[in-house]
């Protein structure tokens, strides 16, 4: 039985326009600040020096700001206040804007410099990437314009889905598969997804492909690109209850070991408790799957299965005992990777930041172009992946086969000693 698990709902469909007013209004603030850093910029590249520097050169000095101005981009407006430079010697030219031209519009490749900041974030981290199917017809972006980004993406999304992958060893894997909730054939809508850590403990976007969740031949086509493009053998994939998933590595991948996600186990369980249980029980569980050691992790089950058939319950014990062998693989891997493999947190954070777009994404009706939204907003955020605890030198161990036990590095075994044969 499939253990589906979306995540909390962060924006309810009664909460959307407030987002939609949030972003635009992020959006005009992030943008006024960046036309006035580009205007200083300017200054200071006009006088050779910094501000409260002294130059070389005399070429004038910073006198305040101009009068506050409303400058157009696209549909809407920001009010902006340029400096002023005063006392410039004669024979000098004057400061002129190349950014911001006297008929108070913008030139076109600021324009399009603007855009592409626009969709894929500021970098002062003002807003988060943003479509117009998030902003409503009010963004400031020409149809053209956006047409013309959607190929761009279109692009840019086919040449990093056949990159090479033989740049890297990649030792744990998660994979799951994200609902969209875009065009109109809702079943096809699932972003089939899956990110890797490589041996120096740096997490990578590895494949994000439209497929069908409970297929086995969709996600065995997605394994079998990946292992087509140099993806070796990876220690442990992680994921959830999907059959189809787990049914495709058989085949592809037959040599990987398996690691269950606990958090869908979890809710699986509770599925199957009355409320008045479901609070005790997850308390339970979570001491469970966090003891030290394998042999507490299975006293505390068994505790647990009788524990529920005592309180009429059997039924959740039996899904508790399900497949269990998939869901202790970890204390065969390091300790300080644990937090990291017990669940898919790791692939579910990469969405945290698209979770709040996927529930307006609707209004998207070709799912090709909710997949390059999302994409694109994942490749940004990617900066902010943490990489694995414990650093490259114990990742490098788990890629070489380093056998743990309990989360504690067993001593490698002895090679036996070659005889000298004499001449």
């Amino acid at each position: 039985m499939d253990e589906r698990y979306h995540g909390p709902r962060l924006v309810d469909e009664a909460g959307e326009q407030t987002v939609i007013s949030e972003f635009l209004a992020l959006a005009r603030e992030g943008a006024r600040r960046m036309l006035e850093r580009a205007l200083e910029a300017e200054v200071e590249e006009f006088l050779g020096r910094q501000r409260y520097e002294r130059g070389q050169d005399f070429r004038g000095y910073r006198n305040g700001h101009q009068r506050p101005r409303e400058l157009a981009i696209g549909s809407w407006s920001v009010e902006i206040r340029a400096p002023r430079v005063s006392d410039i010697p004669e024979g000098m030219p004057k400061v002129e804007s190349k950014v911001v031209r006297k008929q108070r519009r913008l030139t076109e490749e600021t324009q399009q410099l603007f855009t592409r900041l626009y969709l894929e974030g500021l970098s002062s981290g003002d807003f988060e990437p943003v479509f117009r199917e998030l902003l409503g017809d009010k963004a400031p972006l020409s149809a053209n314009t956006i047409l013309r980004l959607k190929e761009s993406w279109a692009e840019e999304y086919r040449i990093w889905s056949r990159r090479p992958l033989n740049h890297a060893r990649f030792v744990y894997v998660w994979a799951d598969g994200v609902y969209l909730g875009a065009g109109t054939v809702k079943e096809n809508n699932c972003l089939l997804t899956l990110l890797g850590v490589r041996e120096d403990g740096n997490k990578e976007l590895l494949a994000m492909q439209l497929g069908f969740r409970e297929a086995k031949e969709a996600w065995a086509d997605v394994l079998r690109d990946l292992r087509e493009r140099g993806l070796g053998t990876p220690r442990v994939f992680v994921g959830d209850g999907n059959l189809g998933l787990w049914a495709a590595l058989r085949d592809v991948f037959p040599s990987s070991r398996r690691q269950r996600c606990w958090n869908h186990r979890a809710m699986n369980l509770k599925d199957r408790l009355p409320r008045r249980l479901q609070d005790t029980v997850s308390g339970k569980l979570y001491e469970l799957y966090t003891a030290p050691t394998r042999e507490q992790c299975e006293n505390k089950r068994d505790q647990l299965t009788s524990w529920l058939r005592q309180e009429g319950c059997a039924a959740a014990g039996e899904t508790l005992l399900r497949d269990w062998e998939d869901f202790v693989t970890f204390y065969e891997f390091p300790l300080e990777h644990w937090r990291h493999l017990r669940t898919t947190n790791p692939i579910e954070s990469v969405f945290a930041s698209v979770r709040l777009r996927t529930n307006v994404v609707k209004r998207v009706r070709k799912r090709e172009n909710a997949l390059y939204l999302v994409w694109k907003i994942a490749e940004r955020v990617r900066r902010n992946w943490r990489a694995l605890n414990g650093g490259p030198t114990l990742m490098a161990l788990v890629a070489a086969g380093a056998i743990f036990k309990d989360g504690v590095l067993e001593p490698w075994p002895e090679q036996p000693k070659k005889e000298v044969v004499a001449a």
